[in-house]
């Protein structure tokens, strides 16, 4: 069993896998919404299914980038949901989830470019590629420019996340476009049982420190 949390943006997700691999999600995207439902989301998974955290096999947490409060939010949460247990937690790159999730929903995948609006004229982007069946990396996050951006996406890519409006006309018509629909907690669950070695980190829940990006980041 596992339990997953996805707060990065305005998205707040809690995803539950039950001992029989199915899949029960909670999940809004109502802005300001993580402080008053992810502990109401993860309470009402508990009581409807029968959920005791010390079962679970791991959490897995989505760890940025993204927004500062909702990033905060999560990692305070499972720091108290975790307190003297021996439940591993699991910690990834957001970006890396949002691949996986359109790597789920198309049935033609190559280049995905995974990005989260960072105000001024940014984005978070990092660039992934689906091959043989598996997601695979040659980057790194960076706060880039959106002209940059634009640069880096070619016909038939795949861009998946927040600010694509953002994008110019032309770029978005020549790319396949899925927007804050496609974030969910449920992205982790598939990201961990498909790529664990490569994407999961555990880390210690009570040092459990999000992966916030500054202001001086984003020139």
């Amino acid at each position: 069993m596992l339990l997953s949390i996805e707060t990065a943006t305005n998205v707040c997700s809690v995803a539950f896998r039950d001992r029989e691999g199915k899949q029960i999600e909670k999940r809004t995207n109502k802005r300001g919404s993580h402080s008053e439902l992810l502990f109401l989301f993860i309470e009402e998974l508990m009581e409807e299914h029968g959920l005791k955290i010390p079962e679970l096999e791991g959490v897995l947490v989505s760890k940025g980038p993204g927004s500062y409060t909702g990033l905060r939010i999560s990692a305070s949460a499972v720091k108290g949901l975790l307190f003297q247990t021996q439940v591993p937690l699991y910690a990834v790159d957001t970006l890396a989830s949002y691949a996986m999730q359109a790597a789920t929903e198309r049935e033609v995948v190559g280049t995905i470019h995974s990005v989260i609006d960072a105000r001024r004229q940014h984005l978070y982007h990092q660039k992934f590629q689906w091959e043989q069946g598996a997601l695979r990396t040659y980057d790194q996050t960076e706060v880039r420019p959106i002209d940059n951006v634009e640069k880096m996406i070619e016909a038939g890519d795949i861009v998946v996340g927040t600010g694509l409006k953002r994008l110019d006309a032309e770029v978005r018509d020549k790319a396949t476009l899925l927007d804050s629909h496609a974030i969910t907690a449920r992205s982790l669950i598939d990201l961990y049982e498909a790529e664990a070695e490569n994407f999961f980190k555990q880390v210690d829940p009570e040092s459990f420190d999000p992966s916030y990006y500054t202001s001086s980041q984003v020139q």
